[in-house]
């Protein structure tokens, strides 16, 4: 694949930026930069040793991506490939063990006399822009996004307005190029700056010869360059939306289909767990009133007399019980006891039955045959 240089893009919409969220949630990993300043005047002392320690411990997590990049008048980067590893080559964090966390820390570089003359401008655009590189790679790819940060250790000010002054910064060489408002160095890192979701927060700390330097973490949320362009039949090309259709098409649909089953299990639960009503009609057998019963999921009513272990009864005549109507779930059965006939839309019922009616009818013959007949309406 052919590697495009990255320049800034058009300006993402919220739904974009909420898709690049999660795309990066569901990738994990962040890439994490250490920008060290490697001049005398910052000093790397034991306390800033400490603190870098703690980031480095306590901070990264399986999976980060941790970049060492050096600066003074140049960036010092190694294995760059153009494009492809615009920041050169990086640490793999595997797990957070003593092993892993020796070996990053063995890769911090302590000042040397022969570096003078810190760039910081120059440094801002090569990591901003190598970021922005990174990650507009992997969008190329279809690999996931990642977060990204910088943690500078530095005494020269950053995010600093194009064109820096020597009463601003008096070490940036004078041959840079960023000492120029309106050079295309001093733009482009303007733009970066600009266009990346940045967050910014710093700590001062002392050297031993009681100057101060900071320990500056500046956060990046995950994000790409997106470049929408005309195309032939009235149409136009763009790279971020179908970017996020191919990465989260399977996530959102096995989501919504996660969702569903939530809802359907909640419905089934909520259904299992409301209590039916039982309408019971005696004016065929010139019973003053209906009779109302509330039937729980796996519960029984009682046909004929009383049953302590049922939640009710419904009367009918003679001293045994007929049957009962007994719910399961969704269903309800008819179960007899075969002690006396009972009928069940004219049928006599000797085993249990399945009643697949709202409203049906059961017949209970007394010893002389006199028909008593009762109608229930079934309310779930």
């Amino acid at each position: 694949m052919t590697i495009t240089k990255i320049t800034p893009g058009q300006t993402l919409t919220s739904t974009q930026k909420v898709g690049l969220d999660l795309v990066a949630v569901l990738g994990g990993g962040r890439d994490v930069v250490l920008a060290i300043d490697l001049t005398e005047s910052v000093g790397l002392n034991d306390e800033g040793r400490i603190r870098l320690r703690q980031i480095i411990q306590d901070s990264l997590k399986p999976g980060d991506t941790v970049y060492i990049i050096p600066f003074a008048q140049d960036v010092v980067l190694n294995e760059v490939k153009a494009g492809v590893n615009p920041l050169g080559t990086p640490i793999s964090f595997i797990s957070n063990n003593q092993e892993n966390i020796d070996k990053i820390l063995a890769r911090i570089p302590s000042p040397d006399s022969k570096y003078y003359g810190t760039d910081i401008q120059q440094a801002e655009f090569t990591i901003y822009q190598g970021l922005a590189q990174i990650n507009q790679n992997r969008l190329q790819e279809n690999q996931s996004i990642k977060p990204q940060s910088v943690v500078w250790v530095t005494d020269a000010p950053l995010f600093t307005e194009p064109g820096i002054t020597s009463q601003i910064w008096i070490e940036t060489p004078a041959t840079s190029p960023f000492r120029i408002v309106d050079s295309p160095e001093s733009q482009q890192r303007q733009a970066w700056i600009k266009d990346l979701p940045i967050q910014k927060r710093s700590l001062s700390i002392k050297t031993q010869n009681n100057q101060e330097y900071k320990l500056t973490v500046v956060d990046i949320a995950p994000t790409v360059q997106e470049f929408c362009t005309p195309a032939p039949g009235n149409q136009e090309t763009c790279l971020v939306t179908p970017y996020l259709i191919r990465k989260l098409w399977l996530p959102g649909l096995t989501s919504i289909l996660i969702l569903i089953g939530l809802f359907l299990a909640g419905l089934k639960l909520y259904r299992l767990r409301k209590k039916w009503e039982l309408i019971v009609d005696f004016e065929a057998t010139a019973k003053p009133e209906d009779q109302k019963c509330s039937l729980p999921n796996n519960k029984r009513i009682a046909i004929g007399e009383y049953d302590s272990t049922c939640v009710d009864s419904i009367d009918c005549p003679g001293v045994e019980i007929r049957g009962y109507l007994e719910r399961k779930g969704e269903k309800l059965y008819l179960v007899p006891t075969n002690l006396i006939p009972i009928y069940y839309n004219n049928q006599e019922v000797t085993s249990r039955q399945l009643i697949d009616k709202s409203k049906f009818r059961l017949n209970c013959p007394d010893s002389r045959k006199r028909d008593y007949e009762i109608i229930i309406k079934l309310k779930k």
